[in-house]
């Protein structure tokens, strides 16, 4: 057994907002973050791409699936919230329309605040309904008003831990509690959580967070974007609600993103179905921008 070193400590908040998801660049020896503004990516010969086209590989194709700039941002997000993977996004609302629809679909419905950022409530009242998913809006905070509306159809709870833009709080907590005994996920809009600083949805119960990037994380008015972070604590592979996951991808092969990616089958499925079919990514300049904001979060914070 290894002895444990007493000058080593767990990377603090202000480490991670620095380094984590970094892996220095063994090319140029670049000390910043490379921006890779490329669609696409040369590869090695033709094995290795059926490897990463066949799911036996990971490797990057086409940016609007994975780029290694943006790849940094989302390993650094997932870090900081807590979190085992993360999916970038062009925007907030991508973000939280990305991860509702990877889990419903017509026919469902999901339960939600009504405390909600506008265009949020936008998007759920009116755009998700002409797509066949309800929303069953709950303006208490009493946990057991959400569970009385939750019906079979029911695929997920939504709130934002501090609401925009009337700051009321989520007992995220006891929504996680609710949520697990109808084995549906909570997903959480942490934007005013500020990047995991204020709080982690995650270590309260929260499987899925979502966050617009534009506000807190960026920080300087200059870029939009949004993230998506898998907690990895659900497990999907014991729920039959959710096709898009437990079910075959017919793109690939018949595979199982639930199985074949335990415990982060979410965020595989996200990327490789959310993001490829309908495009909503973050490109790469905007994702080394928003990593400037990132760099200075917390000392912003608190100023």
């Amino acid at each position: 057994m290894a002895t444990p070193n007493p000058f080593y400590r767990e990377p603090d908040f202000e480490t991670l907002q620095l380094h984590a998801g970094q892996t220095p660049d063994s090319a140029e020896h670049a000390r910043a973050v490379p921006i890779y503004q490329s669609t696409s990516f040369v590869l090695e010969n033709v094995e290795t791409a059926r490897k990463i086209c066949s799911l036996q590989a990971l490797g990057n194709l086409y940016s609007r699936v994975s780029n290694p700039t943006v790849d940094v941002f989302e390993k650094r997000m997932a870090a900081l919230e807590g979190g085992m993977a993360a999916v970038a996004t062009a925007s907030g609302q991508s973000a939280s329309a990305l991860a509702i629809t990877s889990l419903a679909a017509s026919g469902d419905n999901i339960v939600s605040s009504s405390h909600l950022y506008g265009g949020t409530y936008t998007q759920f009242k009116v755009t998700f309904k002409r797509y066949g998913i309800d929303t069953k809006f709950v303006t208490s905070p009493d946990p057991a008003d959400y569970a009385a509306v939750i019906d079979d159809k029911t695929k997920a709870i939504y709130v934002e831990s501090i609401s925009n833009s009337d700051t009321a709080l989520a007992d995220i907590a006891g929504l996680a509690k609710v949520a697990h005994e109808h084995g549906i996920p909570l997903v959480v809009d942490n934007t005013l959580g500020m990047g995991g600083y204020m709080l982690r949805p995650i270590s309260l119960g929260a499987d899925i967070v979502v966050h617009s990037a534009t506000k807190w994380i960026a920080g300087h008015g200059t870029t939009m974007g949004g993230v998506i972070i898998d907690s990895g604590k659900f497990d999907w592979r014991q729920s039959n609600k959710f096709p898009m996951l437990t079910g075959p991808s017919v793109a690939y092969g018949g595979v199982k993103f639930a199985e074949i990616a335990h415990p982060v089958g979410f965020a595989l499925q996200l990327r490789l179905e959310g993001l490829r079919d309908l495009g909503p990514c973050l490109n790469p300049t905007a994702a080394f921008m928003i990593l400037q904001g990132v760099e200075t979060l917390s000392r912003r914070l608190l100023k």
